[in-house]
Formats: C-alpha cells, structure tokens, sequence
C-alpha cells in the first residue's frame, strides 16, 4: 500500500517535528524512569503503579511512530508563490454566512485540523466546498447538521 502525502503547513510541520523531540528526548527517559521505579517496587503482579507506566509507555511509542509516519510522509505546503486568486491548500479565507460577522479559516491537511483555532481541513465539509473558489463566489456547504451558503469575502 502507497504512503499517502500528508500535507503540512511549515508551522504545523514544525509543531509535529518539535513533538516528536519531545517524546523521544523527555518523555521517554521520563516514562522509562517511571517503568524502572514501578518495577523496584517489587510485587509486579498487583502494581497499578507498573501498569500506568505501561499504558503511558504504549501510548508515547504509539505517539512517535504516528508522527514519524506523518512527518515521513509530508508535504510542506508553500505560502510564498500561491495564487491568491483561488482557494487551496494554505489559503486563508475570510468568509460569511448570510448576515453573520465574517469568519476566516486556514485550509490545513487534516493532521493539524484545529477548528477551534481557525484551522480547519482540506477534507472537511467547509474544506472541500471553499477548495478551487475563488473571492465573491457564493458556496453551498453541506455540514452534517445543516446546509448553508457562505459566500467569499477574501483569500490570503
């Protein structure tokens, strides 16, 4: 099976690089310091204390070979040289609703989708309605709770 390209703006590239530092330099000493206590404890059947060390164990190995298999797999996308004409991959876009306050939105690969942060996915709803349009064109966004119209302000 093909490895699919993960598309990463160069913030969220090193965000996810940062990470995975962190996991492999700290948390890993940390969580073997942890395992190696636990284990001196003695008793290795009834330690609750050897078993949280082992679930945490699992899920920073887990976490690093997640992000090595995203950071192996990406794709940096530019923001110098993109047509500001057009919405894509990287683009900010300010858009409204009927007569709501507008709203803007960076179009990001799903691995830093953050909505709450204004980060929102290619693959998303709104994502693949806003992709290849361009300033003043009305779209209709088919969200799982409803369907609405924005239409587009401005692209960056």
């Amino acid at each position: 099976m093909a490895e699919q390209v993960v598309y990463l703006t160069r913030e969220g590239y090193e965000k996810l690089r940062m990470e995975l530092e962190y996991l492999r330099t700290v948390r890993r000493q940390e969580v073997a310091r942890r395992l190696h206590e636990a284990l001196a404890e003695g008793d290795v059947l009834e330690n609750a204390e050897l078993e949280a060390a082992r679930n945490e164990q699992a899920f920073v190995e887990g976490r690093i070979a997640e992000l090595e298999m995203l950071l192996g797999s990406a794709e940096i996308i530019e923001e110098e040289g993109r047509d500001l004409n057009v919405v894509g991959i990287g683009s900010r876009v300010t858009i409204v609703e009927g007569d709501g306050p507008p709203e803007t939105y960076h179009i990001v690969g799903p691995a830093e989708a953050s909505p709450s942060e204004g980060k929102i996915s290619y693959a998303s709803p709104l994502g693949k309605a806003l992709l290849g349009r361009r300033v003043g064109d009305e779209v209709q966004v088919q969200a799982p709770a409803r369907t609405m119209v924005v239409r587009i302000l401005a692209i960056q």
